[in-house]
């Protein structure tokens, strides 16, 4: 055996039995959950703080991930150019794909009318506290808004409330700057992916208590909302579901088809963050991982630290589909005829107002008050029909936003020609393949996080110095971009 091929098999992460796998875990705390829950509805109620306290610890880390992997990618690339040209295509990207879902919830609600016969009275309609507030944030929600609020106020503010987009804006235009200095940025560079190496230890301590937080968000879900709302509005459930499953099969199935990959063989190969996000009802938690397993794949960091955190705010293929299915129910159910016309105008408005509150507590009642706010002609008020069975429709939305935006990553892989589709089918398919060569050991760690055991405390001190790959066999950034000094950690 060659040396090349002993290190590759020395970098490869151990095969781990099924029941240490994170996945198995947190498949049985979703269960048990939703027992506690439904057995003992106060005693779920009561395990709330735990799913709030996991989410939040996973937030805490999504802003510092998303700011250094996209610094990191652009200050790391010698043209800029194709930095600019990749978050071009993304853009062109999530809009055809918002357009294709925002079409399927339209063409659903409209086969199967279900609104009909229902004959709320808007002006009867009472509306709660909570559900007020978000009308009001939506009635104040003007179109434009989502572009003006891209740039934040303060370097600061966007870290502290989490908003990814300011965040982006921020790590786009510090790394276009890190990148324009060349070797006097290299210290900084150097340190930037050092501290991605951090933050992605922190990370896979905080993913150990993944079962716990998707066990306590579950028994609260199912304590407090029960299944007596299933009852009445079923059938919405149903169709919505069965409008995103047709969704993520046909038209996200046919863009895997077209890539010569299978969309199945990626959903199995993302189990632990599909898991994740059905057991939290979000899909922020399941971002580092999604990123890392890309960049396994082969997926180029930059692209890959470009596209998937903007995808979280523009390619919301969920909940496009939950807009305009429950704009359009809303309108049948309180007699509100809408032409052709008119719907394709609510679509237009859709394509804007979904991104307006991306990242929002209530971004989607905010977004869908938005909406029926701008059009004027369905009230606003309808939103109560729909309100007590929002969380039940949470968990699919988040599971179809985050398989789009998996699929669009590798869709502009092969847009921008970098995508090595024969490694991507490999990783997806569970074979064990050597790290890309640009992958420090560091990185490679950080692809235990999902495996069931992280590395050894001792590992830490691996880390390779500057200038060298994880087999020690050169720099992998370009002769101006490397550190201009070396050291060992």
């Amino acid at each position: 055996m060659d040396h090349n091929s002993t290190a590759a098999a020395a970098t490869a992460a151990p095969k781990t039995r099924w029941y240490r796998q994170l996945y198995f875990w947190v498949l049985t705390a979703i269960v048990i959950g939703i027992l506690v829950g439904w057995l003992a509805p106060a005693t779920g109620i009561a395990m709330e703080p735990i799913g709030i306290t996991f989410v939040n610890a996973m937030k805490m880390l999504i802003g510092p991930i998303v700011f250094l992997t996209i610094v990191g990618g652009i200050a790391s690339v010698a043209d800029l150019k194709k930095v600019g040209m990749t978050g071009l295509k993304a853009l062109t990207y999530f809009q055809v794909g918002t357009i294709c879902a925002l079409a399927f919830g339209l063409v659903a609600i409209n086969i199967f009318r279900l609104g009909e016969g229902v004959n709320a009275d808007p002006g009867a309609i009472k509306t709660s506290d909570s559900a007020a507030k978000l009308i009001d944030a939506g009635a104040h929600q003007e179109w434009w808004q989502f572009i003006t609020n891209i740039i934040p106020t303060s370097v600061v503010q966007p870290f502290v409330v989490g908003d990814i987009l300011q965040i982006i804006f921020i790590a786009v235009v510090f790394g276009i700057a890190l990148n324009a200095m060349g070797k006097v940025g290299a210290p900084v560079l150097d340190g930037v992916q050092r501290l991605t190496a951090v933050m992605f230890k922190i990370l896979s301590f905080i993913m150990k208590a993944a079962p716990l937080g998707a066990f306590g968000a579950m028994a609260f879900a199912v304590g407090k909302y029960g299944v007596s709302s299933l009852t009445s509005m079923g059938g919405l459930i149903a169709l919505f579901y069965a409008t995103s499953i047709l969704f993520v099969v046909v038209v996200l199935g046919s863009v895997m088809a077209f890539l010569k990959l299978n969309i199945f063989s990626m959903i199995r190969h993302l189990k632990e963050e599909y898991l994740l996000i059905l057991g939290t009802s979000t899909a922020e938690p399941a971002l580092p991982g999604l990123m890392r397993k890309l960049e396994h794949a082969g997926v180029k960091k930059e692209t890959v630290g470009l596209v998937v955190p903007t995808g979280y705010s523009f390619n919301l293929d969920g909940a496009a589909i939950y807009l305009s299915l429950a704009a359009l129910y809303i309108a049948q159910a309180t007699n509100t005829s809408l032409t052709i016309g008119q719907q394709l105008g609510l679509l237009a408005v859709m394509l804007l107002t979904s991104k307006g509150a991306a990242g929002v507590a209530g971004g989607g009642f905010i977004a869908l008050t938005a909406t029926l706010a701008t059009i004027g002609t369905i009230p606003a008020a309808g939103i109560m029909l729909i309100f007590g069975i929002d969380k039940f429709m949470s968990e699919c939305r988040a599971l179809v936003n985050f398989t789009g935006n998996a699929v669009a990553t590798l869709f502009i892989a092969w847009w921008d020609r970098t995508l090595d589709a024969d490694r991507v089918r490999r990783v997806f398919a569970g074979e064990t393949v050597e790290p890309v060569p640009a992958q420090t050991q560091a990185q490679a760690q950080a692809q235990e996080l999902h495996a069931g055991a992280g590395p050894n405390d001792d590992d830490l001190h691996q880390v390779p110095a500057p200038g060298k790959d994880s087999a020690g066999v050169g720099h992998p950034l370009p002769a101006d971009r490397r550190p201009a000094y070396s050291e060992t950690v």
